[in-house]
């Protein structure tokens, strides 16, 4: 069967079907240039699997396949004549597929991987190409494990590019910041499949009552160690749309750091905020449930399919005090009447380097160059906000990102544009504990193999009265 001719309700009973959906979504991604994200909620749209364990593989195999990427290319390159560059791209797809099963899948024997990767490449390519796989899959299953790599001592790029799984600029550029050694903590952690981290929405129940119902229900959970009201859930029994908690929206899912970015915003009862880069609604949700659902809080985004899906999401947390709003902030200055806001909050958007451990595909899809361009229109989007503030009122920046490029570099060039804020200490609002993630200049600023969590950056700057 080809690739494409999935039906639209996937069948368990074919063995593989989860291959050629994982082939499918790969595909996808590499054509598209769709995130990982959306690829995946358009495939469990449209080809649901009816069994856990089927829809387990699936995620397995997909974010397995990205995460590994560049250490299986390597092993390829080691027992294949052919090039990277001249393999077809699902038959090299086909390859990283039953590789990342022999090399990291202890359940999946090795004669499975490579057998069903051979009928999976039989209706993508004439019948030498199929005798290629075969014949590489083999080889590799066989020596991958002797296949020697770059010493990291000599060749710190190269060796942790390739043992890593990173692109060499990213290795590059984090070799500038941290020691070799440090560089590759942080590839680690960011390799490491992380927790579901969940905030317990206090307008309906307390961190300590959500712990024990998420334990009754089927999972590990047990608090965080940074925001106070978050939890770490691990190994669920079943999605976590499924729980009842989540039902009654006790919850949302969302990382620890970006939890400590709307306690930095501080919001206060009563008071309008705007969430300028809404998205979803993680922050928005946080902020009214701060200000106990007293107050006026404007979600912009630029996305009003997200929009929709926002409006319906505090309408499970029980959030009556948000207010839509469809606009670009790119497009240039908001209306005179749009504020002026007590607060605002700019979580902008970034190079998302920051949740590579989530979102693998991103590792293979931003360019060095992103940075730059990053950074230029996240000046550009605050110095609009900044004009929005009341006098003596706050701004908040953030980004999912811990490079200097989105973080320090930003916040000099806006305090550079505008002399009537200051920059205030991030100290003087967030909890302090060992392993603090903030740092010497004020910031905000959180690491994977450091804090545990994603990778964020935020500054808070207060509008002189």
């Amino acid at each position: 069967m080809p690739v494409g001719a999935l039906q639209p309700t996937a069948s368990a009973d074919d063995p593989q079907i989860v291959r050629r959906m994982a082939l499918q979504i790969l595909r996808a991604i590499d054509q598209r240039g769709q995130t990982l994200d959306v690829t995946l909620e358009d495939f469990r749209q449209k080809h649901p699997l009816a069994r856990q364990r089927d829809r387990a593989l699936l995620q397995t195999l997909v974010f397995g396949v990205l995460r590994w990427r560049g250490r299986i290319d390597f092993v390829i390159e080691a027992f294949s004549r052919t090039p990277l560059t001249k393999i077809q791209p699902d038959i090299l797809n086909v390859l990283r597929m039953a590789l990342f099963q022999v090399m990291f899948l202890d359940r999946i024997p090795v004669s499975a991987a490579v057998n069903t990767a051979v009928e999976l490449a039989k209706p993508l390519a004439p019948d030498w190409v199929v005798r290629f796989v075969n014949a590489v899959l083999r080889k590799a299953a066989a020596g991958y494990n002797k296949v020697p790599f770059p010493v990291l001592e000599q060749s710190p790029v190269a060796a942790l590019a390739a043992s890593k799984s990173f692109p060499p600029w990213l290795i590059r550029h984090w070799l500038q910041q941290f020691s070799p050694e440090e560089t590759a903590a942080l590839c680690d952690a960011v390799n490491t499949i992380p927790p579901v981290t969940l905030r317990a929405n206090t307008l309906k129940i307390q961190p300590e009552a959500l712990l024990q119902t998420l334990t009754d229900e089927g999972g590990t959970a047990l608090a965080a160690s940074m925001a106070p009201e978050a939890l770490l859930l691990r190994h669920p029994q079943k999605p976590i749309e499924e729980f009842h908690a989540f039902q009654r929206g006790w919850f949302q899912v969302q990382d620890e750091a970006a939890q400590l970015v709307t306690i930095l915003l501080d919001p206060q009862p009563g008071e309008r905020i705007l969430d300028a880069c809404a998205g979803l609604g993680g922050k928005t949700g946080h902020i009214a449930q701060r200000i106990q659902n007293s107050g006026v809080v404007v979600a912009l985004d630029v996305n009003a399919a997200k929009l929709k899906m926002l409006t319906a999401e505090m309408e499970r947390l029980g959030i009556s005090i948000v207010r839509p709003c469809h606009a670009d902030l790119a497009s240039g200055r908001l209306s005179d009447n749009h504020g002026p806001y007590d607060r605002i909050l700019l979580d902008a958007p970034c190079s998302g380097l920051g949740v590579l451990r989530r979102n693998p595909d991103a590792k293979w899809s931003v360019e060095e160059t992103a940075l730059g361009g990053c950074g230029r229109r996240q000046v550009e989007f605050l110095d609009r906000l900044a004009v929005q503030v009341k006098p003596g009122g706050v701004l908040v920046y953030a980004v999912c990102s811990s490079e200097p490029e989105e973080g320090e570099a930003v916040v000099d060039a806006f305090m550079e544009n505008h002399p009537d804020y200051r920059l205030e200490n991030a100290a003087d609002y967030l909890p302090r504990f060992v392993g603090s993630p903030l740092t010497r200049d004020g910031f905000l600023k959180t690491y994977p193999h450091r804090h545990g969590s994603d990778g964020f950056f935020s500054a808070r700057f207060k509008r002189m009265p």
